[in-house]
This record gives C-alpha cells, sequence and structure tokens, in this order.
C-alpha cells in the first residue's frame, strides 16, 4: 500500500510517527517531548479564559479535554491514519463508547457486525440497546448483506476487519459506499486495532471513523492502556467535547500518551516482524496433522486472501484456528507452550495465546458464538517479536501434545 499524497502525508510513515508535531526547539532542545503532568492549565486573564472556555482561540483548559503531551500523540495517530484529527482515550473500549455515544441518539439504527471483541459487543447489545437505539446483526463479509439491512435511520455501521477472533474480513470500501448511499448521514466506523494504520488505513478506503485500542500494537509492549478514534475535525471535536469530556470522562494520562509515543517510533519495524514471523508460523500450523482449520488471510487458502491484498499491507500478526478434537485438544496445546504465554490482550512483544469462548469472547452465549463462528475449540495466537525459530519450536511442540 503506497503513502497518498494528502493531509499529514508528506513523510513516510515511520519518519512521521517519530517525528510529527515536535520541534526540539520548542522544548528547550529536548529531543523526546516532555510529559505534562497537570490537571488544569493557569490563563492569562478572564477574557482568555473565556475565549478558550468558548472554543473562540486555541489553548487548553482542563485535562479532560486535552493537553499538550496527549494533543501530540493525538497528532501523530491523525497523521498516520490520514485523518484531519484524532481524540485519545484511556482505553479501547472508552474509544468504542465515547464515539459512539457521541454520535447516535435514541431513535437511531446502528448495524454491527456478528463478530467482535467480547467487551465490544456486550456495549452495543447490553449497553447501547438499553437507551432506544436499534443494534442489528449483520454478517458483514458479504456486502449485500450490509445492502439489505441499510434503512434511512441508520446511523453507524460498525465492524471490525480483521475480526477477533475468527480472521473473517470485511471489505471497508464496499460497505462504506453502500451505506453512504443509502443513508447519507450514515457513519462507518472500523475497529482497526488488528491492523494499525500502518497495515491498513480504513479513511483511504471511505470509512468515516477508524479505532483503536491502542493498548495493542500501538503501544506494543504490554505496558499500557489506551485507545483512540481518528476521523474529520468535526466528527472528532463531537467526540471530544460530548463523548469524552462530557459522556464518559476516559481521559488518558499524559504518562501513557508518553509511552504511546514511545511506542510508535518502532511500530513499522514491529509490525513488519509480526507480519513476517505470523506468515511463517501460519503455513506450519496449517501442515500440522493436528489441525482441523485455520484462519489467516495470509494463507492462499484463505477465502479472504485477494481481499487481504487489497486493502491491507501485508497480513496481520494475529492466528486463530481450530484442533481435531475440540475443547479438549486446544487445552492441551495451551498447556504444553512453554515460550508462548497464556494471556488475553494482542500486540505485545511476547507471543500470547488464549482461548476466546471462555475469555474474551465469554460474553456471547454459547448459541451466540455458534452462531456467528466463535468455535468452542478456537485458539487465538498473537504472534510476538522472539526469535522465529524459537516460535517455531514452542508452537510444533505444543502441537504435537494436543495430537496426543
Amino acid at each position: 500500500m503506497a503513502e497518498k499524497s494528502g493531509t499529514n502525508l508528506r513523510h513516510g510513515f515511520a519518519t512521521r510517527a517519530i517525528h510529527e508535531g515536535w520541534d526540539p526547539a520548542d522544548g528547550e532542545g529536548a529531543l523526546v517531548p516532555p510529559v505534562h503532568m497537570t490537571s488544569t492549565f493557569a490563563f492569562s486573564s478572564v477574557e482568555d479564559g473565556m475565549a478558550i472556555f468558548a472554543r473562540e482561540k486555541p489553548g487548553y483548559r482542563y485535562a479532560r479535554s486535552g493537553s499538550p503531551t496527549i494533543s501530540l500523540l493525538e497528532g501523530r495517530i491523525a497523521s498516520l491514519e490520514g485523518a484531519e484529527a484524532a481524540v485519545a482515550f484511556a482505553s479501547g473500549m472508552g474509544a468504542i463508547t465515547a464515539f459512539t455515544w457521541a454520535v447516535c441518539q435514541a431513535g437511531d439504527r446502528v448495524l454491527i457486525d456478528q463478530t467482535l471483541y467480547g467487551s465490544t459487543f456486550a456495549f452495543f447489545n447490553e449497553g447501547l440497546g438499553k437507551f432506544g437505539v436499534e443494534v442489528v446483526h449483520v454478517e458483514m463479509s458479504d456486502p449485500a448483506n450490509v445492502a439489505a439491512a441499510m434503512t434511512p435511520n441508520t446511523k453507524l455501521v460498525y465492524f471490525e476487519t480483521p475480526a477477533n477472533p475468527n480472521m473473517r474480513l470485511i471489505d471497508i470500501a464496499a460497505v462504506a459506499k453502500i451505506a453512504h448511499q443509502a443513508a447519507p448521514d450514515c457513519l462507518v466506523a472500523v475497529d482497526n486495532t488488528y491492523c494499525t494504520p500502518y497495515l491498513q488505513r480504513p479513511l483511504d478506503l471511505g470509512a468515516d471513523a477508524a479505532l483503536h485500542s491502542v493498548t495493542k500494537y500501538l503501544g506494543g509492549h504490554g505496558d499500557l492502556m489506551a485507545g483512540a478514534v481518528a476521523g474529520s475535525q468535526a466528527l472528532m471535536d463531537k467526540v471530544r467535547f460530548n463523548g469524552l469530556s462530557k459522556f464518559t470522562g476516559a481521559v488518558l494520562s499524559g504518562l501513557n500518551a508518553h509511552l504511546v509515543m514511545r511506542g510508535l517510533k518502532t511500530l513499522e519495524l514491529r509490525m513488519d516482524r509480526h507480519c513476517s514471523s505470523a506468515l511463517h508460523l501460519a503455513r506450519i500450523i496449517a501442515e500440522h496433522p493436528a489441525v482441523e482449520r485455520i484462519y489467516y488471510p495470509g494463507l492462499e487458502s484463505s477465502p479472504y486472501h485477494e481481499l487481504a491484498k487489497r486493502q491491507m499491507r501485508a497480513f496481520g500478526g494475529m492466528i486463530a484456528f481450530e484442533l481435531k478434537g475440540g475443547f479438549d485438544a486446544g487445552v492441551r496445546f495451551m498447556d504444553a507452550v512453554e515460550l508462548v504465554s497464556l494471556a488475553v490482550s494482542l500486540g505485545d512483544a511476547e507471543t500470547l495465546v488464549q482461548h476466546p469462548a471462555s475469555m474474551t469472547h465469554r460474553t456471547y452465549s454459547p448459541e451466540q458464538r455458534a452462531k456467528y463462528g466463535i468455535a468452542e475449540g478456537l485458539v487465538r495466537l498473537s504472534i510476538g517479536l522472539e526469535t522465529l525459530d524459537d516460535l517455531v519450536a514452542d508452537v510444533t511442540q505444543a502441537l504435537d501434545a494436543a495430537a496426543r
């Protein structure tokens, strides 16, 4: 995927991830931007304070609506996504809920894909649906299903691609075109956590917002929690001053913003390694006699392979698979790993394995998991940055143990 010209895209991806928005001359020569550890900001006069609160002039007033450290991070995320603006949050769920509360109201219709991260699924079904918003599940890997479900009052179409945990892909450009033609005021929002803007930029493909659990690849080291939304300036203003400041208060700390910016400096390098190792391991897993089926878009056998080549730079660091023997075989595999850690989350330097049905996606009922393609025996691997030969050895011995 070539870099395109446009807002904040005059330099390459890695250059912007490292340099965007900061001149050491603005910080007494400090190469690394300082962390602003303050909750409030002083005004030079009452008139100055009034103008800042009225948003008639730029400036900071209270850290719930922004700070210099967080603004710098937001500018970098916006640049990487090719967006006009971004808003940072204390967690990925903070980003999702604040965005949705900001753009939806009672009487609206929301279409969500059938496969979402468990807490996202719970929010839409147990949270948003209680407040007069109609939430409709749609199998979005076929864009025709989206067209059939659209109505004039559809306000939001929301999905992940690749989907967590079963790696289904959705054609962003096709769905965005369908949604915008059917309901011009409808927003299309894509959870881009699995890909990061290095592999996929939803806004370039017609989406209105790209959301992230920054906790994952953007942070990259498993030592922070954060979230983000990127989109137009007008939309992000609504998200910041309504969704964040008034509805959720899910404010990112200055220190965590600093840690995310440290992670962004190596994002391109890390994602290249995650992707290359995952593709190598996926090919090995696919050929192992213990494996019933594997879900990874980089394999030519994947039904999503051609779509992945069109809308992704590479195929990502996430692998899902099912073993012969179902859940019991999956337990044997997960109990047998030695280098790989049994833990939820993803995008860390460490390779992680988990069981979605009993962990991240237990908010789905067994009937819903069966209907939406989350098998009871599904195992999810987040491929880390370890030496590839060591990963191959550990995964292979664990697959051998699962087959016994």
